[in-house]
């Protein structure tokens, strides 16, 4: 059951209820034949924006992923040499232990590296460089005469499909990364977010709401407040992880009506940041795309980034989030809460997805998260 917080947006928008926690309709709509209404509004439907790199979400995703893998197989490789010799046919000795320890350390710091970096490319082809040593050590244990023919083969072609994935990561990362232009670049901001999204209105009225900053805790759930000082200037009240909070006085620095509207945080912010949202018609009339771009520095520096990953405070996590509740609260009036959501606004929620029963260890996460 889809448990329900009432919030309503400036039009008054009748409330809307979502059908299987994945779409709403709109009562308002023309009425099909069978008494229901003929318009659907997809609750969670978004897309990654273009990053600071120039990569898309997906290549980001990639990216990250090849970092966790990277950790997972060296801390496997570091307390487990045995057991993984063992798995890819070669013997297991004195000297293979201390091999797959080494190969350990080096997947661990790549993984580091790619989860750490705004813009990876460079430690994604360094994996691809891990890679090719081990496709040479897998071939010199072919050849030999006392390793386990088809467990090497099995593990060689698994590398292959991972040294794959590496090359085509790193192409796509360096090749975009190579159009970053340099004023941007130069501003200092240590850490970008991207996101986009389809929204069923018009951009005067998703101005409108944006532009009056004390809406924004009303879908940005890592806000408490944001208190407007005067036409130009607001203070910003944000949790941070372990149940911290920083603040920061922000500045606009360009307004467009309708169209744009970007800001920047006053120098002597707890978290420098600077970054824009921008609403532009959608093709066919379908709505307004928001697309919204964040450069940051993360409190505790790039470590403090990797240690919000490791906490759910990733903000490119709750920015893709809070696009989609903004998308309720203006399509459908109200933010929709699945039985997934089991601790309230701000702490420790878990991510959106179609309304289902959270699993055992999901509850618990997520209270421990509560706690700190």
């Amino acid at each position: 059951m889809a448990n329900r917080e009432d919030v309503r947006d400036k039009a008054g928008r009748e409330d809307v209820r979502g059908t299987s926690g994945t779409t709403a309709r709109a009562r308002n709509g023309q009425r099909t034949r069978s008494g229901q209404s003929d318009t659907q509004i997809p609750i969670a439907r978004m897309r990654d924006g273009v990053s600071t790199n120039g990569a898309t979400g997906g290549d980001e995703r990639l990216a990250n992923g090849l970092g966790w893998f990277s950790i997972g197989l060296g801390l496997a490789q570091i307390v487990a040499p045995g057991s993984v010799a063992r798995l890819i046919g070669v013997n297991d000795d004195t000297g293979s232990r201390s091999l797959m320890r080494a190969i350990g350390i080096r997947e661990i710091a790549t993984g580091v590296g790619i989860l750490s970096k705004p813009r990876p490319a460079g430690w994604v082809r360094a994996r691809v460089g891990g890679d090719l040593m081990d496709l040479t050590l897998l071939g010199a244990a072919m050849r030999a005469d006392d390793t386990q023919k088809g467990k090497v083969a099995f593990a060689t072609a698994a590398v292959l499909g991972v040294t794959a994935l590496d090359v085509i990561c790193s192409e796509r990362l360096g090749d975009k990364a190579s159009r970053l232009p340099a004023a941007r670049a130069r501003e200092g901001a240590k850490m970008h977010v991207a996101k986009a999204i389809t929204i069923r209105t018009s951009p005067e009225q998703l101005y409108t709401f944006w532009r009056e900053f004390s809406n924004l805790p009303r879908f940005m759930y890592h806000l408490q407040e944001v208190r407007v000082i005067n036409e130009r200037r607001s203070h910003w009240v944000a949790r941070a992880p372990a149940g911290s909070s920083v603040e920061w006085d922000a500045e606009i620095t360009e307004d467009r009506p309708n169209e744009r509207i970007a800001w920047r945080s006053l120098p002597d912010a707890d978290v420098k940041n600077f970054g824009s949202v921008e609403f532009r018609a959608a093709p066919r009339g379908r709505g307004t795309e928001v697309h919204v771009e964040l450069h940051y520095d993360p409190p505790g520096g790039k470590l403090g980034a990797i240690v919000a990953k490791l906490m759910g405070e990733d903000p490119a996590r709750q920015i893709g989030d809070d696009l989609r509740r903004l998308k309720q609260v203006i399509e459908t009036g109200e933010v929709v809460r699945s039985d997934a959501t089991v601790v309230g606004q701000g702490v420790g929620y878990l991510r959106q997805r179609p309304a289902q029963p959270p699993r055992r260890e999901e509850i618990t996460q997520a209270l421990q998260e509560a706690r700190l």
